[in-house]
């Protein structure tokens, strides 16, 4: 039966996200931005100490892609998830005592530009995490984008990487894992 074999590898990655809660839990991580989650659709799926949010193609179409959010759930009074979205892209906020903090889940291409990765956003983020996975090698030249690269960048630079620093220095954005 062909119905039943796709939703048995639906349940099968579900399960995964028990594992994925797990190691989680253990690193004591509140919000983890996903990739590659080949899930179907859009949803949500809780587990004991996180849910999990994500979007991706149709169940009828291939999926190679998707993206996501695991959310530790002692936040969810404070989460909103976003509407719409793409394969390569969601967004989530939430309301802190500061203000909103809004997070993007991007899984960039890997070669080329990728037309649905970022939308232009249709509001102001006044705190923004952009995380995911963008293929990008932003190499180590730091003198070059003193604003948003700190001098533990490795690697030589790629085309991904060139974008994804014009990005960070356009909108005063930094790549954290860089300091």
């Amino acid at each position: 039966c062909p119905g039943l074999s796709a939703d048995l590898q639906q349940m099968d990655d579900f399960r995964k996200t028990a594992i994925i809660s797990k190691e989680l839990t253990g690193a004591d991580i509140d919000v983890a931005c996903l990739q590659e989650t080949r899930l179907a659709d859009s949803g949500s799926l809780r587990e004991l100490d996180y849910t999990f949010f994500w979007q991706g193609l149709s169940q009828d179409e291939p999926r190679q892609h998707g993206v996501g959010f695991a959310v530790r759930n002692s936040l969810l009074p404070t989460t909103e998830t976003s509407t719409g979205g793409s394969e390569r892209f969601l967004a989530l906020r939430m309301k802190t005592s500061t203000g909103f903090v809004n997070f993007l889940s991007v899984y960039a291409p890997t070669l080329g530009p990728g037309g649905d990765c970022v939308p232009n956003p249709p509001l102001l983020y006044l705190y923004l995490y952009l995380l995911g996975d963008f293929n990008a090698r932003i190499g180590s030249d730091w003198q070059a984008w003193p604003t948003c690269l700190g001098h533990f960048g490795v690697g030589k630079l790629n085309e991904n990487g060139q974008r994804l620093l014009e990005l960070c220095c356009h909108h005063g954005l930094c790549i954290t894992n860089s300091y």
